[in-house]
């Protein structure tokens, strides 16, 4: 990743999901762990163009499971961060804290 790109919003939950999650991370518990902590709902379809997305970026990568009968057959993918993808998660999360650094909790509310 150049170092003046960030990550996105979106990018860093699904993410900080998949860290969560560990070995049993896929589509399904990824969306369900992001709205679980946060209280937003995020569509599959967004998880997977975003775990799509920050794999081309070599930011995650993914391996295929066993074929199931209650998938049709069909195999799940699993997401697993990358040393870079790791190294910058942890970029941002000392960027944000650098920023919420000295703040107040009322900074920015209207009076």
């Amino acid at each position: 990743m150049r170092s003046r790109e960030f990550l996105g919003h979106h990018e860093l939950m699904v993410m900080l999901a998949v860290l969560r999650l560990g070995r049993d991370a896929y589509g399904v518990p990824i969306a369900a762990e992001i709205a679980q902590r946060t209280g937003r709902e995020m569509l599959q379809g967004s998880v997977y163009a975003i775990l799509e997305r920050l794999e081309s970026k070599g930011l995650v990568t993914s391996r295929l499971g066993e074929a199931t009968p209650q998938r049709g057959g069909r195999a799940k993918r699993y997401f697993a961060l990358t040393a870079e993808g790791s190294r910058q998660v942890r970029e941002t999360q000392r960027a944000l804290e650098a920023l919420w650094h000295g703040l107040t909790k009322t900074a920015g509310a209207k009076p």
